[in-house]
């Protein structure tokens, strides 16, 4: 069948199973916008109209991580590509499929400095996994289908599709085609073909299998520490806990790795590295294997790479063979699909019983919790915690509140906590809060955020209130950029050079601006009885949570230091 370009790009989505899209048009992607009402795929695939590109890549984003599929996003060319620069970059990082479709200028335009022209390949190029200038119609099926495939692959990550404009008008033959076909058709086999693979993950080598369980019936201190690996790999997480109750070993997790080993169970010690616990941190100075899964061992981790683990034989498991001796120099490894590695070691192992040392590593003591009538950060959580059931997903931006939610809110399934852990995005959390609730009606979504990062992206409120997406915004509002400014207590003397926030808006206010509900709370019954009104009203509500200026995150270890080198107890 004949079909405009516009049009090929829509059928492409269906094909994929996408039934939502978050986005914001523009002139030269106005042919595929004209398509959601010309031939009414608006009636097939949801569009969210964001109030700014960068929301729609976070939404998207979020979308695609809480719900395992791939995150689709549309932006206009010029400044409309070059706002979701951040999102991509996000998604990048924390390995997180999303395709982003975005049109340029038409092709006899290109090159020439035309009104928002812009090398929007050239500039995502070293933050994609692949990305594509379409300037043939007859390949744009094709191109399509081979983004998704690439996406969703091996290690996920973005996949950006530039079209351009005069493209999306020509027309082209068009079949539609099963997903279960396309790798087997076209560019993408013939592309798999020159590299003489498929996009199945290589079998991991059962001789690297069988070393890391010598390794163990070796070990008397192991020491398990979990990343996001195991979150992305479909089906992996059921095996991981199968795996770490039958090694009886401690656990701890990278920010990624939340929601692996649930948060309240007897083998967790809590996060490991700059924030990380003391049972964590000092575990990894103790053990004498590290079995990692799934991690990049990044400088918030192994805060000082030489000494990180240095009394252990280090077991680095990952897709990515990239990541195996990048930051951290291994002892043994193992490459594969972290559900498949696991099933491996799964069929073999043993029962193991590390009652001496797990009864060593959680005999240490965390700094006592506050409850003195003000307003704590974990009493915040630990509310959430209770009035959800512990079943809400928990999106955060970056700095303390982010800290603070890792370590007091119990996440024990994949995809209920959504941060940016590799980026460090602050304005990610309210556009990934809606890409949740889009994806998952049924479950309470709570934006957790600062002060300081809420003003990055709050106009999204106005996305919330059109659409009726009812997410919980909590604000941790100690009018001050929390996290840097207990970086300039602790290390820069106390000098609090331009981070303070003694300036509006007020966020309730702000709220009520936007047709939502907004609420103050100043200790913990107030926010209790806040928080029970936005989960009875089920709308966008805004919670402004007054703080103390000073409250720190502890424990902490200062960067380029060992993470037994507690700066603040």
């Amino acid at each position: 069948m004949r079909m405009k370009g516009s049009q090929i790009v829509m059928e492409c989505l269906l094909e994929q199973g996408v039934d939502t899209v978050f986005g914001y048009p523009g002139g030269t992607i106005l042919n595929i916008y004209d398509e959601f009402e010309l031939h009414g795929y608006k009636e097939k695939i949801h569009h969210y109209l964001t109030s700014h590109e960068q929301g729609a890549s976070h939404a998207a984003d979020g979308y695609a991580r809480s719900t395992g599929k791939v995150g689709v996003c549309f932006a206009t060319s010029g400044p409309g590509a070059t706002n979701l620069v951040t999102g991509i970059a996000t998604a990048y990082y924390d390995s997180s499929p999303v395709v982003l479709i975005t049109c340029n200028v038409s092709e006899n335009l290109i090159g020439k400095d035309s009104f928002q022209e812009v090398d929007i390949t050239g500039i995502t190029m070293p933050i994609t996994k692949c990305n594509y200038l379409v300037k043939d119609v007859n390949q744009l099926a094709d191109v399509i289908r081979e983004a998704f495939a690439i996406a969703r692959s091996g290690r996920p990550g973005p996949v950006l599709i530039d079209i351009a404009k005069n493209v999306t008008a020509a027309e082209a033959d068009y079949a539609y085609m099963p997903v279960s076909e396309h790798p087997n058709h076209g560019r993408l086999a013939n592309m798999l073909r020159r590299a003489g693979r498929d996009l199945k993950t290589p079998e991991p080598d059962q001789n690297d299998i069988d070393k890391l369980l010598e390794l163990i019936e070796q070990s008397k201190r192991p020491l398990v520490l979990v990343g996001g690996g195991v979150i992305r790999s479909k089906g992996a997480v059921p095996e991981f806990r199968r795996f770490m109750e039958t090694l009886d070993a401690p656990v701890a997790s990278t920010i990624m790795g939340g929601g692996a080993c649930p948060g309240d169970h007897p083998l967790f010690t809590g996060m490991v590295g700059m924030h990380g616990s003391h049972a964590s941190n000092m575990a990894t100075y103790e053990c004498d294997l590290l079995i990692a899964i799934g991690c990049r061992f990044s400088d918030r981790v192994a805060t000082s790479p030489s000494t990180f683990a240095r009394k252990a034989k280090i077991v680095h498991i990952d897709i990515d063979r990239a990541e195996i001796d990048k930051n951290v120099r291994t002892y043994h490894h193992i490459i594969g699909d972290a559900r498949r590695v696991l099933e491996l070691l799964n069929e073999n192992l043993p029962q193991h019983d590390y009652s001496e040392w797990k009864d060593h590593v959680f005999s240490r003591k965390e700094v006592p919790l506050k409850k003195d009538g003000s307003l704590h950060p974990h009493e915040i959580l630990e509310t959430i915690q209770e009035l959800t059931g512990g079943d809400a997903i928990i999106a955060t931006d970056v700095g303390q509140h982010q800290m603070w939610s890792c370590q007091y809110y119990h996440f024990s399934h994949p995809g209920q906590l959504l941060t940016s852990g590799g980026f460090g995005t602050m304005g990610f959390g309210l556009g990934a809060a809606m890409g949740a609730k889009v994806g998952n009606p049924d479950k309470v979504v709570v934006h957790c955020t600062g002060d300081g990062c809420f003003r990055m992206n709050c106009h999204e409120l106005s996305t919330l209130e059109h659409y009726h997406i009812p997410v919980i915004t909590v604000i941790f509002d100690n009018r001050t950029l929390g996290m840097v400014r207990q970086w300039q207590n602790l290390i820069y003397h106390k000098r609090f050079s331009q981070t303070d926030l003694d300036r509006g808006p007020d966020f309730v206010k702000l709220a009520e601006a936007y047709g939502l509900h907004g609420f103050r709370a100043k200790n913990q019954a107030e926010f209790a009885d806040a928080f029970r009104q936005a989960l009875a009203l089920g709308t966008g509500c805004v919670i402004d949570c007054a703080i103390d200026m000073d409250a720190m995150v502890h424990p902490m270890v200062n960067g380029g230091t060992p993470v037994t080198d507690f700066l603040l107890d």
